[in-house]
């Protein structure tokens, strides 16, 4: 018997409902699914206008034999479709629970009924099956019918009736009873024909499409190369087009779709029942236009920077630079006297806004062209730009000097002429050998660095054993190489070193940052980049005394040991908290800032210290362009053979370069009668000492110049300039002692005591680093931001940069 004599379909009423209206769905979808399938199939062909493309006579047929398809699936569908029973619901909801609760609770006791033993288990089992029965859930009907349509073709049909409805006539589909009817009684029935027109503009001019039936304006203003599409519906040859703005062969009358793209100014009708006429005025898409925006200018490093302007009507889509060696405009004499071997032009990508309009735009072109063969030579350089309907505008070509690096050691800037000799001509390999072979007599004399002579030798090595067969292209890059990398060497001497120690302390550390290093490799990591970042400082503060270069004018930035420390313990406390990302943007941070310091010299502008450097700098500026020419002048008498030695067949030139030596000697002489400073300190007395070895030498190299002896001159103007970049280094010691005994330890402070330095952000060095008193005040905000980006632009293509620092400068540049 029932525990308490409970009906368990009473207690699934709404569970067996439901299981029996997923039966009803599983039972139509397997009996019916080919009939609706076909009848969305017909649905989207009428849709589309399938039976305008047909003749009269096919669509009537292919109407017809859809029909019978139709039926003959609905009559197959109703064969096979069984209704289902509330039965069968009960037994679809029995065999979803385990142990079938509700056959379990139909059965009776067979045996025991009169023990009471036996009738407690009989009931707790009974209790049981209905604790089983309230968890059931109604059973859904299965829908997948994938055994059944192997090829998905419902999902296909369902798919194109979809599309009819969005993009075709759906209203055309109760068209089906015109087609089934024979030609001729579509007037009978009061159908007639229709048209439909959209005018697509171009997707760059950002208008939007025109749905004509709907435009109640007669003249239409549209852009060049809108594409104009007209769609036909009802009997063949009752509608046509008449137009005459895209120059088009006239449509035969028979073509129920017609595209055409504007291209002129003109008319366009729609001839036949409800016709329209617009006239079209055509918007003219003009060509794009540039122009270059002042001189190319060399930025620092030997950078090019060239500024242009470009606009068009609807935006820019890209360009580029063509820049082509000027031949006609080449000093063609010593190693450029040789017919240079043929060179593809530059091409260089130009730059596009990364946000905002492209209509019109100033940008700047960035490029490192020092170690190409036509750096510091005349060019000429052609822009282009395109927009995107693929018209072109350009600049005729300019005729500009490609900027280069500058070579300010004697020894460097001679290394570097035999580099540029060698990659402008394969005849230059023989004149080079025999000059390599003259500086590698006295090698010990020619440099100062004695890592430098093991370097030379290499590469006159490589030159030598290419003499026989010639320099192939990857001999010749891989010589070129190695000059550039000896005259770097040769500039820039232990600043070089130190940068590279420098470099490579910089890539271990973002190495270590990508892949997690412990607490003691972070430690021992940045203990190395702070000694190599120390000696880097040491040896930059050096560098522009060595050249000779005078302070940088204008705004400079000065910057302690402290704040960089500061930089560098926040950049080991967010490693440590394993914040990885803030570490290396800030490591970023670090570099760009290394990159821009300018160490400030003398003891403020105006000032008697800065005076005497300022003079002193411009004397050695003249003697090392009088080397110069003196080295050129060796050169010629080298290259007709003049001997120089003894003074024999002395070359006309060279008593107007010992007119001009003579005039820097009584230059000197009078820059010392000058008040100097530390003038009594031991620190001046040095710097005075300096500066007559100096003159003497001048002296010296005047006297061998009057002589005819080239190379003792260029030795003895060697000496001279030696001597002057000691005796400024210790007249800086002397001037840097003096602002210490005034208690100014380098610093520049401006009013109310901040400092009045600012970091290659703008952002004042002289509070905490990411303080709001950093922003920019009082400045064209304008100005620093577009400066700012133009560096970024130029870091970010300098691909030999540390990885974590190009994407820094990526993300920096998605951003802005």
């Amino acid at each position: 018997m029932r525990p308490n004599g409970l009906d368990p379909s009473s207690i699934l009423k709404r569970q067996i409902r439901r299981t029996l209206s997923g039966l009803w769905a599983e039972r139509l979808s397997r009996a019916f699914w080919p009939f609706t399938t076909l009848a969305l199939f017909c649905a989207a062909a009428l849709g589309f206008g399938l039976q305008d493309v047909l003749p009269p006579l096919v669509s009537t047929w292919v109407a017809l034999g859809s029909g019978v398809a139709l039926l003959g699936l609905l009559a197959l569908g109703l064969w096979r479709f069984s209704p289902p029973r509330r039965v069968n619901a009960l037994d679809r909801l029995d065999r979803s629970l385990p142990a079938r609760p509700l056959s379990a609770l139909a059965d009776a006791q067979a045996i025991g009924r009169d023990d009471p033993a036996s009738g407690m288990v009989w009931q707790a089992h009974l209790r049981r099956m209905l604790a089983i029965l309230a968890t059931a859930r109604p059973v859904p009907g299965d829908l997948r019918l994938a055994r059944h349509d192997r090829f998905a073709l419902r999902y296909v049909a369902l798919t194109a009736f979809g599309l009819s409805l969005l993009f075709g006539a759906p209203s055309r589909i109760t068209e089906a009873t015109e087609i089934a009817q024979l030609p001729g009684r579509a007037e009978a029935v009061g159908l007639g024909p229709s048209w439909e027109a959209w005018a697509q503009p171009p997707s760059y001019t950002g208008r939007p499409s025109l749905y004509l039936n709907e435009v109640d304006r007669t003249v239409l203003q549209l852009p060049e190369g809108t594409r104009v599409t007209v769609r036909f519906y009802g009997q063949p040859g009752v509608m046509s087009v008449v137009e005459s703005v895209s120059g088009r062969d006239e449509a035969e009358p028979e073509d129920m779709a017609q595209d055409f793209e504007i291209t002129r100014t003109g008319r366009l009708s729609v001839r036949g029942p409800a016709g329209r006429d617009w006239e079209i005025t055509m918007l003219e898409d003009q060509p794009p236009e540039v122009e270059l925006i002042g001189m190319m200018e060399r930025e620092r490093g030997g950078q090019m920077r060239q500024d242009y302007r470009a606009e068009d009507d609807y935006g820019i889509t890209g360009g580029s630079a063509e820049i082509a060696l000027n031949l006609d405009a080449v000093d063609r004499r010593f190693g450029l006297a040789a017919d240079p071997d043929p060179r593809e032009p530059i091409t260089l990508d130009l730059p596009m806004p990364v946000s905002g309009s492209r209509t019109d735009f100033t940008e700047s072109l960035f490029g490192d062209m020092s170690q190409h063969p036509w750096a510091n030579m005349p060019v000429t350089i052609a822009l282009q730009v395109e927009d995107a309907r693929g018209q072109m505008g350009e600049t005729g070509p300019q005729e500009v000097t490609l900027p280069g690096r500058r070579f300010f050691d004697p020894m460097a800037a001679a290394v570097i002429e035999l580099r540029r000799d060698i990659l402008w001509s394969q005849e230059n390999t023989a004149r080079a050998d025999q000059l390599m072979r003259a500086i590698a007599h006295r090698p010990e004399d020619a440099f100062r660095s004695d890592n430098a002579i093991p370097r030379f030798r290499s590469a006159q090595a490589l030159l030598r054993a290419s003499l026989d067969d010639g320099l192939n292209e990857s001999t010749r890059e891989e010589l070129a190489q190695t000059l550039w990398d000896l005259a770097i060497l040769l500039e820039e001497g232990d600043l070089a070193d130190a940068r590279e120690r420098l470099r490579r302390a910089q890539e271990r550390l973002d190495e270590a940052m990508r892949s997690g290093a412990d607490p003691s490799e972070v430690q021992e990591l940045m203990d190395e980049l702070r000694e190599a970042l120390r000696d880097y400082m040491e040896e930059m503060a050096q560098q522009p005394r060595e050249r000779g270069e005078a302070p940088p004018d204008g705004e400079s930035m000065e910057i302690t040991q402290d704040q960089i420390q500061e930089l560098l313990d926040r950049i080991e406390e967010l490693m440590e908290e394993g914040r990885m990302d803030e570490a290396a943007e800030l490591m970023a941070q670090l570099n760009m800032l290394l990159e821009n310091l300018e160490f400030v010299e003398g003891d403020g502008e105006g000032g008697p210290g800065n005076e005497a450097m300022e003079g002193l700098g411009d004397t050695l500026r003249d003697q090392q362009d009088l080397a110069d020419d003196t080295f050129r002048e060796f050169q010629e008498q080298f290259n007709r053979g003049a001997p120089d030695a003894d003074g024999e067949g002395e070359p006309q030139g060279s008593d107007e370069l010992a007119e001009r030596q003579q005039a820097l000697r009584d230059m000197l002489r009078e820059q010392q009668l000058q008040p100097l400073p530390g003038e009594g300190t031991p620190e001046g007395d040095a710097a005075l000492e300096a500066l007559e070895d100096a003159q003497r030498a001048m002296e010296e190299a005047e006297e061998a110049l009057r002589d005819g002896d080239t190379t003792g001159a260029l030795d003895r103007q060697a000496e001279a300039m030696e001597a002057l970049r000691e005796g400024m280094r210790n007249m800086n010691e002397a001037l840097a002692q003096d602002r210490r005994d005034r208690g100014e330890e380098g610093q520049q402070t401006g009013e109310n005591g901040r400092d009045g330095s600012r970091d290659p952000l703008g952002r004042s060095l002289g509070g905490e680093i990411g303080t709001d008193d950093d922003m920019l005040q009082g400045e064209d905000t304008r100005r620093r931001a577009q400066e700012l980006l133009d560096e970024i632009r130029r870091r970010s293509a300098e691909l030999d940069r540390p990885d974590a620092e190009l994407d820094y400068l990526r993300r920096l540049l998605d951003r802005f």
